[in-house]
């Protein structure tokens, strides 16, 4: 609940920053293809597609207020609230699903498993996964806030903003097995400019449902 009040709070204002690889992304989705963006915030990625061409496009988020804010800026996108865990739609019923800065908000391996096994379920056999998001870094700043959130939530590489909201930046070898119901069509690595004006190291992948 934490989390969904932070980002309701600043769901006005936050602009997101990290680069969606559209050029990369059209290689494996055509224009007609169903695509699904989990933890979609206020509908960038989706508005980016939208003006590319792609129309079949549906957003969801748990941030009530970041999808209001989307519904106002871009009102031809299907924006949704995520009510629960789970997502609102049928087995096998998208082409491709993106998951953009998705896993930094969620701090636990049980969580992040739980996500991707609801990708995997509404994913068509063969659907692409996209997935954007934020490795460990070894600068001083970050390597004294792992060591020193690890005692609060068990896990390196958990921290909280001076904000409140609670991130996480992942170890490769946790996103390989995290992602390894997907046959890995592209998988590089990023230097990413953060919400709050720090550079992170990070990565894209494109995969291909197993």
């Amino acid at each position: 609940m934490k989390q969904q009040e932070y980002w309701n709070g600043v769901s006005e204002k936050k602009e997101f920053t990290t680069p969606f690889q559209a050029e990369e992304f059209s290689k494996y989705v055509n224009k007609e293809s169903r695509i699904l963006d989990v933890g979609c915030g206020y509908g960038r990625t989706l508005d980016e597609l939208y003006r590319k061409g792609f129309r079949n496009l549906i957003g969801i988020d748990f941030s009530r207020g970041m999808i209001e804010r989307g519904r106002k800026q871009f009102p031809y996108l299907d924006l949704r609230v995520k009510e629960d865990a789970k997502i609102a739609l049928p087995d096998a019923s998208v082409d491709a699903v993106i998951l953009f800065a998705v896993l930094t908000c969620i701090r636990t391996n049980e969580e992040q498993e739980l996500l991707l096994s609801e990708i995997q379920r509404v994913l068509k056999p063969g659907g692409i996964l996209y997935v954007n998001d934020f490795l460990l870094n070894t600068d001083d700043r970050n390597l004294s806030r792992y060591e020193r959130f690890k005692e609060v939530y068990g896990i390196y590489g958990v921290f909280e903003l001076p904000e409140g909201a609670v991130c996480r930046h992942h170890d490769e070898a946790w996103i390989r097995q995290l992602l390894k119901g997907f046959s890995e069509r592209r998988y590089e690595h990023l230097t990413f400019t953060t919400m709050n004006g720090h550079t992170s190291n990070g990565f894209y992948f494109i995969g291909e449902l197993k």
